[in-house]
């Protein structure tokens, strides 16, 4: 058991949580549930699991509350499973700092694979190897050098394009909000001007992208951000 991936399910619906514990169980994973959101910190604080994954309706606390209350102190990562389908309410969850959101209802393969990607951040890849060099395809980011290459071809970038990159590519396969990135790249505390972004980014892409209408490194999440391709 100490091998497997442990999964912590916070999730008051009995249903659901079941149907998601048996899942999660016959593909191997080690289960732990809460059915609140203080129950789940608890559980958090006590077993440490290597992945979260997490309603937002909860009958104390609101998810994203939960949310806060971990990234204080941890990154694990954390997938949100929530009937909300506002674009506001994935914002202020992602934007709190969880890696990924799932709308109910969802597939069990859907599920699975989110979750595949989310043990990608458990036990490291490609990416963490060496945090000076960050290898994706024939995209090379060298950090320590600030230089870019393109397979060979070195690429030049500027400042806003270069922070703009790294910033994503730092966080692979996870969805980096409009938020999170004014506030990284242009240093505001919020999405004051959308249209910068996508300036910056259309410029980024016709850098490093082959075909623009089907980038292969950063797609396009609409209305929430950018996700950086994850393989």
């Amino acid at each position: 058991m100490g091998n497997l991936v442990k999964i912590l399910i916070i999730e008051d619906d009995r249903k659901i949580k079941d149907f998601i514990t048996l899942a999660l169980k016959a593909g191997g994973y080690q289960i732990i549930t809460a059915s609140s959101g203080k129950e789940g910190i608890l559980q958090f604080c006590t077993n440490l699991p290597d992945i979260i994954l997490l309603d937002l309706g909860l009958p104390d606390l609101d998810g994203v509350e939960v949310i806060t209350e971990i990234r204080k102190v941890s990154q694990v990562p954390i997938l949100v499973v929530s009937a909300r389908e506002m674009d506001r309410d994935k914002i202020d969850a992602l934007d709190a700092g969880a890696n990924d959101y799932v709308t109910k209802p969802f597939s069990m393969g859907e599920l699975m694979a989110r979750i595949r990607v989310m043990e990608r951040f458990t036990v490291g890849t490609d990416y963490q190897q060496n945090n000076t060099i960050l290898h994706v395809k024939d995209l090379t980011i060298d950090t320590e050098r600030r230089r870019i290459f393109l397979g060979e071809q070195e690429i030049h970038l500027t400042p806003l394009e270069y922070r703009l990159l790294v910033l994503l590519a730092s966080n692979p396969g996870k969805v980096v909000t409009h938020t999170q990135i004014m506030k990284e790249v242009w240093g505001y505390n919020e999405a004051k001007d959308s249209k910068s972004i996508r300036v910056c980014m259309s410029s980024l892409r016709r850098k490093i992208e082959v075909d623009t209408s089907h980038p292969q490194f950063i797609l396009t999440e609409i209305g929430i951000g950018y996700r950086f391709a994850d393989d």
